[in-house]
Parts: C-alpha cells; structure tokens; sequence
C-alpha cells in the first residue's frame, strides 16, 4: 500500500504543472480582455488584493498560524513577484496576448542562468537539448529581426526576469526557513499590491470601468493570483529549472487561445518554435521517466 501511495505522491508535481498550464495560459487572453477597461496598475492591483483575501480566507478556515514570517524576506520576495508582475500585464495594453505570453516566459531561461550559480542545479545530459530546442523556439516565436512591438516585448521580459528571480529567492528562502506555503504566499500577495495600489490612484484615479467582460476577467484573475500557492509547491518538489523549462506550455496555450478568441493568428515562425518547444517538453520528461521511473522524482 505504502509504493502505489507513494508513486501518486510522486506525480502530483507534474499534474499541478498541467492544471496551471491550462488555467494560466488562457489567462492571457483574459488579462487582454480586461485591460480593455482598466489601467494594467489597477488591474495588477485588484487581482493580486482579492487574490490574496480569498488565500486568507481558505487558510482560516483550514487553521494554523497566520503570522507573517520571515518578514523581510517575505517583502523582498513580494516586490519581485507580485509588484513587478505588473510588466507583462503593461505590456498587454499595447502589444498582442500571444506574443506578449511568450517573451514573459523567457522566464525559464532566466531560471536556469540563475540557478546554476546561485542554486547550484547544474544543466546535464538531455537537459541541453530540451534547453536547446526551447531556446530556437523562443527565437522563432520572438523574430529578433522585426522591431514591432519592441516596448511590449521588453515589457514582458523584464515580468519573466522578474519571475524568475522570485523562483530562485523562493528556493533560498525555503532553504533558510520553515514557512507554510498558504499564509506565506497570502501576505506576498497583499504587500506586492501596496506599491501597484499607490500607482494606480495616481495614474487611474478614476477607477474601471465595470463591465461584464472587465468583472468577468478580474474574477478569473483572482482565481489565477489564488492558486500561485499552487507554483510555489511544484518549485518545493521540483527542481527550479526543470520547473520553469516544464511550464513552458503556459505560452504555448497563451498564443493557440489568442488565435482562437481574439483572431491573432501566429505565422510560420511562431508555428515552428511552439513545436520546438513542445518537443523540448517532451524531451524534458522523458529524461525524468527514464532516470526514475517517474517523472522529477
């Protein structure tokens, strides 16, 4: 009974990778519909605020201490992760939902530059070629030639450098301290919001516009800010690059979902590098089966 509970324990990474790729990558079609009728700050702010609350809620209800802890860090990891969050959202209002998907989740790439030296999670064997591969991809989605949409896309950059970053300090902070994964990601959630709040009221004083669409997305939102929970328990039980290369799909779905509701076919070059990277993927997991019979054990 012991081996069989186990080995489900052992592929629950991997099936919370899948939920957040689903829920995660048509969110960039609803984030395009609800900037619409909302500044991106404000948007930031009232997704990562409710987010947070509904996180508070669930975690008095379960029980268990709400303190905040470590504190400093907490405020660290909260600007990173949640105020610079913001970017790829700023980056929705003047560039399109699929490409602006896909230059946030260079996001990988940076894991794996900052991981090896701060971490120490060295790249081997089929590793390269995943990387490899999913690095052409990006490139033949990205098409460093053309020079449209360049403040978008160095938009979306900065929000998946800043992501990654938040990946690796989460690993350090998980090495230093004891912390429960609800409460902590609770407060992250509020106090990355702060700055994005004061922002918006200077910028957007005169609040959204509430449709049904704008309610329909920041609902969604909330429900996406929620289950970040969700992210930092695949970084506890997977390696940080092996983490970030496998969330790739999130891109993959952004762009077919931005095809599909908003009209923005991806040309050939986009076509080839999301199969670049879905082989990538394939390669990726494939390596862990082998090496263990299952999947990033």
């Amino acid at each position: 009974m012991t081996q069989p509970d186990s080995k489900r324990t052992a592929y629950l990474p991997i099936v919370a990778l899948s939920f957040l790729a689903l829920l995660w990558g048509y969110n960039w079609v609803v984030m395009k519909v609800g900037v619409r009728d909302c500044n991106p700050f404000l948007f930031s702010a009232l997704r990562n605020v409710f987010g947070g609350l509904a996180l508070f809620a669930i975690a008095l209800v379960r029980g268990g201490s709400l303190r905040l802890k470590p504190v400093w860090w907490t405020v660290l990891f909260s600007i990173v992760q949640t105020s610079l969050s913001v970017l790829p959202v700023w980056g929705l209002v003047i560039g399109s939902a699929g490409r602006v998907a896909v230059l946030t989740y260079t996001m990988p790439f940076w894991i794996l530059l900052i991981a090896w030296p701060v971490l120490g999670e060295r790249i081997r064997g089929a590793q390269w070629i995943a990387v490899a591969l999913a690095f052409a991809g990006l490139i033949f989605i990205i098409d460093p030639l053309s020079l449209r949409g360049w403040a978008a896309s160095l938009l979306a950059v900065g929000g998946g450098l800043a992501w990654a970053v938040a990946s690796v300090l989460f690993k350090i902070i998980r090495k230093r301290h004891d912390i429960d994964l609800l409460p902590f990601t609770a407060w992250q959630t509020l106090i990355g919001s702060i700055p994005l709040i004061v922002i918006a009221l200077i910028a957007a004083p005169e609040g959204p516009t509430w449709s049904g669409s704008f309610i329909a997305a920041l609902v969604y939102n909330v429900a996406c800010s929620a289950v970040y929970v969700i992210w930092l328990y695949v970084l506890h039980n997977l390696p940080a690059g092996t983490a970030g290369i496998s969330i790739l799909a999130v891109p993959v779905i952004g762009v077919l979902a931005a095809w599909l509701q908003l009209g923005e076919r991806p040309g050939a070059l986009e076509a080839a590098g999301m199969s670049l990277i879905l082989v990538a993927l394939a390669v990726l997991t494939a390596r862990g089966m082998l090496l263990n019979r299952r999947p990033y054990s």
